[in-house]
């Protein structure tokens, strides 16, 4: 959170309440509030309007190299206590995979960054079985993961994730609202490579079907690609297909067809205090990043 002295540098820097407000992040009436609250412990009146926008009265010249100051020795604070708590030049490794590296961890990371900016990131995507060794192997400090029978490790769970089917436009499938698991056996089948765990091949088998798999790819975006150039049919993780829709058909599988994706880690004592922060930061914020997500991709 910013302190009024920040503020009054930043309403500084823009020449205007409302720009400032945005940088910021904070509604206009919570930064005119917190230069009124200022202006009151001061006595005085800081700021004035005029044609060019904002300007310092003649008290706010005088106070502004002490405010300075204070705004100073604040980021001097900030980053003395984050030296302090391990939480400075560190790099936290993480492992992941398409649909969390495109959707989740920008604004994760972002935002996290926001608040720990002396701290760093590398991003190793792989599939289940690559990021599982690589937790074993300590060549990741933590990652995201399908914990299907994978017990040697400690894992939160954080979401579902649904699979839908996605079909070449004109396709005999895309009359109907939604399709059955038997639907997708008669097509070419583009199958998701996840590695052993493969959640719609363990859909399919739960259901003794054999879909016909022409083809196996890792990328999701590949798999988009040849869907729209008529090379088969597939299914796909609904976060991966958010605002992909264009030239294919999606439609929801009567069967739910779903992964569990966990936050996973050799044993959460090993993990320094950065790695530890940034862990317990996504297990808190996850769920409101994925309702934002959903809501924006309703409207």
């Amino acid at each position: 959170m910013s302190s009024r002295y920040k503020i009054f540098m930043k309403v500084l820097e823009c020449r205007s309440f409302s720009i400032a407000s945005k940088e910021i992040g904070y509604s206009q009436s919570a930064v005119s509030q917190a230069m009124k609250s200022l202006e009151e412990e001061l006595q005085t009146t800081l700021f004035k309007r005029n044609r060019e926008g904002i300007q310092l009265t003649k008290d706010g010249e005088d106070y502004l190299p002490y405010i300075r100051s204070i705004s100073q020795a604040e980021d001097l604070l900030y980053k003395k206590m984050c030296e302090k708590n391990g939480l400075e030049d560190e790099v936290i490794r993480i492992g992941t995979f398409t649909s969390v590296s495109r959707n989740l961890l920008p604004k994760l990371l972002s935002d996290f960054h926001a608040l720990y900016p002396g701290i760093h990131y590398e991003l190793r995507q792989g599939e289940y079985d690559n990021i599982h060794e690589w937790i074993r192997n300590g060549e990741v400090d933590f990652a995201f993961i399908n914990p299907k029978d994978f017990d040697d490790i400690e894992i939160d769970v954080i979401y579902h994730d649904y699979m839908l089917a996605v079909l070449p436009m004109g396709h005999r499938l895309c009359r109907k609202e939604s399709v059955y698991l038997k639907d997708l056996c008669d097509d070419p089948f583009i199958l998701l490579d996840e590695g052993k765990n493969s959640v719609p091949l363990d859909a399919f088998h739960q259901y003794d079907l054999q879909p016909s798999i022409a083809y196996k790819v890792y990328d999701d975006y590949s798999i988009l690609a040849m869907v729209k150039q008529n090379m088969g049919i597939s299914m796909m993780y609904g976060l991966v297909l958010r605002d992909f829709e264009n030239n294919v058909v999606i439609k929801p599988i009567q069967e739910n067809v779903e992964r569990t994706i966990a936050l996973a880690c050799l044993k959460k004592e090993y993990l320094s205090k950065a790695s530890k922060q940034l862990y317990e930061y996504i297990q808190k914020n996850v769920a409101k990043i994925l309702e934002d997500g959903l809501l924006k991709h309703e409207k």
